[in-house]
């Protein structure tokens, strides 16, 4: 399905299932979202904000909580 055919789709949803479509929609972007978060993480990609976190942490910068 083409981008075009899925907009013209959904301009033809009721409201019911508009609301419905809308709440998968975000379950799935919330999904796809934690997926590349942990990928990033085993990437090593935050590696450099954790030591920085930890660091100011150590140095009582900011507080636990």
């Amino acid at each position: 399905m083409k981008i075009t055919e899925l907009k013209t789709a959904v301009t033809k949803l009721s409201q019911n299932e508009l609301a419905k479509f809308l709440e998968w929609l975000d379950k799935f972007q919330e999904a796809l979202w934690d997926k590349q978060i942990e990928e990033d993480l085993k990437a090593g990609k935050f590696d450099p904000v954790r030591r920085q976190a930890k660091q100011a942490f150590s140095e009582g910068k900011c507080l636990e909580i």
